[in-house]
Order: structure tokens, then C-alpha cells, then sequence
């Protein structure tokens, strides 16, 4: 039995090569369930595994992809069956273990999520780690007091995936959503998704050097980090919180603790990698009720295997909007 996926290689001097191959099924690694992937997608993390940034990828050669969905080929575990419809992010999958950018994948059972009711395969991968992120973010909010009515939820590196799957979400749930870009042409495919504002990246690209301004946003689902993250803490209303879900613009936070001390402001880490099961279903079922699926079909760009390479160093420009959903098969 064999199969095609997309191989990335590191040469003796450094260079990495991304090439599609047809392999066999013994290559794969040894787990209790294989899944015909059918989609996938981009994320962030698979721009650096394909190009060999980050560190992320220890051993090659490698198949990339932190997402897949797809159907149970295989299994020797009892909560999986051979028809079974499934789909899976994180665990490290695609980094540390080879993952959806093949038309196989073998992994753990316990890291599967049977398909939510509502999703298919392509939709699921609309979704992504990107969309489950933005979900696991806007319920952390949710949950430390965020209701529609307090005021402007702001969204920042707003046209990309985490920022295109909240600013739907958000506004569908009645928030008034700010959409923070540093790309002016995406304006209007913001406003379809229901943002209200458009804010300029170079209004909160530098902090200012005051410990607090104005109090502005109700909530913030931020996917940037760095500089803009540490301004937006200075402008947080009272009790409110930010979701800190990427560092797009850097890891260093060159922020006072002011905001917490005399604003009550709350800085709240995602993390969907190892996120339980019991989270994740959580999770799947929200957005399948409060993400709308004809903007979720709006955000897609379909792509195949042979154009990841390119989509992989567009996407670590910040030059990929909304999401790609990539048929393996084709």
C-alpha cells in the first residue's frame, strides 16, 4: 500500500527542501489508528515546519501538518471504528510527529476527536487549530465576565486565521468588534465577517511610554504579542482581559504590571496543543452553533499539497488571509 505526502528534508548543510512523494504505508509511525486524511490546512506552526523555521521539527525527514480530518481506515483501539469520521490538532502532531500533509496519517486514538455534528471534513479544516484557538479564546473571556454590550472586543492580526474565525464568532454572539491590520485591503472582507471598526496596526504598534491611556476595549482576543500586546494592556477597561494566543509581532513583552495592579486587568494564555479532550469538545460544539458557516465558507482559500512550499513563507509574512483548506488528495 502506498500513498502520496509531502516529505520535508533537511540537507547536511542546512537547506530544506519540501518535495511530494509516493511512500508506503510502513514508513508511517506505529500508533493503534491509520486516518485517510481528506483536508487539512495552514496554520502559523506549518509555515515554520516547512521551511525548517523555529525549531520545531527535530527529526527528518518529516511529513508537516499540525491539522487533518479525514476517515478511519484502521484501528485497534475501541473508540474508533473503520468509517468513523474524525478530525485532530494539536498533540504535537505534524511537529514531533508526522502529520496531515499526506493522504495517510497514523496516530493515538486518544489524540482523535470524533467530527462534531454540524462539520464536515472541509469545514472542520476551515476551522483548524487557528478557529479552535480563537474559540478556546473568546470562552477564557467569557468566562473571566466578557458580555456583549461592555463595550469594542478587539481583534488583532485580525485578517488572519485566529483573528478571521473570532471576529466571526464574536460579532455572531452581539460584541462589537474592532479588526486590528496592518493591510488596508482587507477592510471589506473584515466587514463581512462583522467587524464594526477597522484599526490601523500603526495605532498600537509602539507602545507609548504611559503605563495606562484611556480605557477602550471590553475584551481582546490578541494573536500578535510583542509591542502591540504590551499596548493594549495599557488601554484595557476595568476587569477586562486579553486572550494572548500568538506572538506573530515577537516574544518579548515590554509592559509594566500597572494594568493588573490598578486596572484588575487579566492577561490569559491559550493553549490548544495539549488542551483535554473534555475542553476540545467543549470547544467543537461551540463553534459548530456560533461560528456561521456561510462566513466560515467565506474565509476560505482552497489549496493542494504542491502549493504549501510558497503558502508555508507566505504565511510567515503575514501575506496569507482568511483560511486555506488543502485537499490532500488533489
Amino acid at each position: 500500500m502506498s500513498f502520496r505526502a509531502l516529505i520535508v528534508d533537511k540537507a547536511e548543510d542546512g537547506t530544506i527542501s519540501q518535495t511530494i512523494e509516493t511512500i508506503s504505508d510502513d514508513r508511517l509511525p506505529q500508533a493503534d489508528v491509520t486516518v485517510a486524511v481528506e483536508y487539512s490546512t495552514l496554520n502559523y506552526k506549518d509555515g515554520l515546519c516547512l521551511t525548517g523555521g523555529g525549531g520545531l521539527v527535530r527529526k527528518y525527514p518529516h511529513v508537516p501538518g499540525i491539522d487533518f480530518a479525514g476517515t478511519v481506515e484502521t484501528s485497534d483501539s475501541p473508540a474508533f471504528r473503520p468509517g468513523d469520521k474524525v478530525l485532530l490538532t494539536g498533540w504535537r502532531v505534524g511537529e514531533a510527529w508526522w502529520g496531515g500533509y499526506a493522504e495517510k496519517a497514523r496516530v493515538r486514538s486518544e489524540w482523535l476527536t470524533p467530527m462534531p455534528a454540524g462539520l464536515d471534513a472541509r469545514r472542520a479544516m476551515a476551522v483548524g487549530t487557528a478557529g479552535f484557538t480563537a474559540m478556546l479564546a473568546i470562552m477564557e473571556l467569557e468566562a473571566h465576565g466578557l458580555k456583549p454590550g461592555q463595550g469594542p472586543v478587539l481583534v488583532t492580526g485580525a485578517a488572519g486565521g485566529v483573528g478571521s474565525v473570532a471576529t466571526a464568532i464574536l460579532a455572531h454572539l452581539g460584541h462589537e468588534v474592532a479588526a486590528v491590520t496592518g493591510r488596508p485591503e482587507t477592510a471589506d472582507y473584515l466587514r463581512s465577517l462583522g467587524a464594526t471598526t477597522i484599526v490601523p496596526r500603526e495605532d498600537l504598534a509602539e507602545p507609548s511610554g504611559r503605563p495606562l491611556e484611556s480605557e477602550t476595549w471590553a475584551g481582546c482576543v490578541d494573536a500578535v504579542g510583542g509591542k502591540m500586546l504590551a499596548k493594549v494592556l495599557t488601554q484595557m477597561k476595568y476587569g477586562a482581559s486579553v486572550a494572548a494566543v500568538g506572538l506573530a509581532g515577537g516574544a518579548a513583552l515590554p509592559a509594566t504590571v500597572i494594568p493588573f495592579l490598578l486596572r484588575g486587568v487579566n492577561l490569559l494564555g491559550i493553549d490548544s496543543v495539549m488542551r483535554p479532550q473534555a475542553d476540545r469538545a467543549s470547544a467543537w460544539a461551540r463553534i459548530a452553533s456560533d461560528l456561521p458557516m456561510d462566513l466560515l465558507d467565506s474565509m476560505i482559500r482552497p489549496a493542494t499539497l504542491a502549493d504549501l512550499p510558497d503558502l508555508g513563507r507566505a504565511i510567515l509574512k503575514g501575506q496569507v488571509q482568511g483560511r486555506v483548506v488543502v485537499d490532500v488528495r488533489a
